[in-house]
């Protein structure tokens, strides 16, 4: 996510323990570099904690470093515009009367790790695998460890697990973490059928029973977040908490052209526009982003599930499903979190909700809060956890 995890050398470390070092992050299975797009602070400016102190292309998406504690930029060494390796060293961070002198023998003895391969990140990743759930096998994706309930995350429509690539590895530090690719996508089954909600939801029930997860605490984004919420209802017992992100199925209006244009997007620049959509700032869209979408809908039976997922979901522009009743009426701890820029579905369905759950709509943020605002909805998350534990 976009906390940053600093990583220093034993022997700068031992010269100067107020000296901290901030270093490329690595978000993502099999990210092995980034590059620094730019610096929201200069040099020599303080920061809170909590502050945003720079931005970093990733493989999916433009992503913040955000810093967990307050602090004094000194020293900038990777400007804007610069690609390094992970754990490489972007800039230094020391309170103002650490002498110039040492932030250079800092640099000097800072140790810059050595180049990993894209084969060698691949190897050495969390292990991604396929089980079977009912007639349906799924792709998961298992972080973390715990015998207390599983967080389990569930993307929305057209996406896959690797949407949770800054939110899974920091929760997975506390707790049991299970991402999964819905029927239809990514790895997971391309036969859906009729793409309704009772046969998407059942396949992930039935894959979360083989995996003995006996307590869930449910997070589910968009098309993702409906299926979550009728898991909950299906299972209020098993259920420890439920957030439901920028969620279908709390009201009937969706944007349908965004629908029919990313259905029908072949080409990049169909693709790129339908997925600017998504995101409060279109420049955040990454081309790899777009080419691993395109990538995707070329695969042997995934227009197909789409468009029968579409059809039973979202026909004529309309959602079909709204639970927004239902959901009311669990007897579970239930926090909703949207982007107040959201063009897909409107921040209104949540703000319906206020009076029943705690509502929280996140500025400059469109339909991806939990990309494009990844801090701010891990703290919500964790504390939510916590609470509902």
């Amino acid at each position: 996510m976009g906390v940053l995890s600093a990583r220093l050398s034993h022997r700068a470390a031992a010269m100067n323990p107020a000296i901290r070092a901030i270093t490329m992050p690595k978000w993502g299975l099999t990210m092995t570099e980034g590059k620094v797009v730019g610096w929201l602070k200069r040099e020599g400016e303080r920061f809170a904690a909590g502050e945003e102190l720079l931005e970093i292309e990733t493989p999916k998406i433009t992503n913040v470093v955000e810093m967990p504690e307050a602090g004094t930029l000194r020293r900038i060494v990777a400007p804007a515009g610069t690609t390094l390796p992970v754990g490489a060293l972007l800039a230094v961070v020391a309170d103002q009367d650490v002498p110039e002198a040492e932030i250079d023998a800092f640099l000097a003895g800072f140790a810059p790790p050595a180049p990993v391969a894209a084969e060698a990140a691949a190897e050495a990743a969390p292990a991604v695998r396929e089980i079977a759930a009912g007639a349906a096998r799924l792709r998961i994706l298992e972080m973390g460890e715990g015998a207390a309930a599983a967080v389990v995350l569930l993307h929305g429509f057209g996406a896959g697990l690797d949407t949770w690539m800054f939110l899974q590895p920091a929760l997975a530090t506390q707790h049991r973490t299970i991402a999964l690719d819905l029927p239809g996508h990514g790895g997971s089954t391309k036969a859906v059928g009729a793409g309704d909600p009772d046969s998407l939801a059942g396949a992930v029930e039935a894959g979360l029973a083989a995996l003995g997860a006996a307590r869930l605490h449910l997070v589910g984004h968009s098309l993702g977040g409906a299926i979550a919420a009728l898991l909950a209802l299906r299972w209020p017992e098993r259920t420890a908490s439920l957030t439901l992100i920028a969620a279908a199925g709390l009201g009937r209006e969706i944007n349908g052209a965004f629908i029919d244009a990313f259905l029908a997007a072949t080409r990049r620049r169909e693709a790129a526009e339908a997925l600017a959509l998504l995101v409060h700032d279109p420049a955040l869209v990454s081309r790899k982003m777009v080419e691993d979408i395109l990538r995707y809908k070329r695969l042997d039976g995934v227009a197909a599930a789409l468009a029968a997922i579409a059809a039973s979901w979202f026909a004529g522009g309309r959602q079909q499903v709204d639970l927004t009743e239902r959901i009311a009426g669990l007897a579970v701890p239930v926090q909703v979190i949207w982007g107040r820029e959201d063009r897909i579905i409107p921040a209104a369905h949540a703000e319906r909700l206020r009076s029943r759950f705690p509502v929280h709509i996140l500025e400059q943020s469109g339909h991806l809060p939990h990309m494009e605002k990844a801090a701010e909805v891990g703290r919500l998350l964790r504390s939510f956890i916590a609470a509902a534990a």
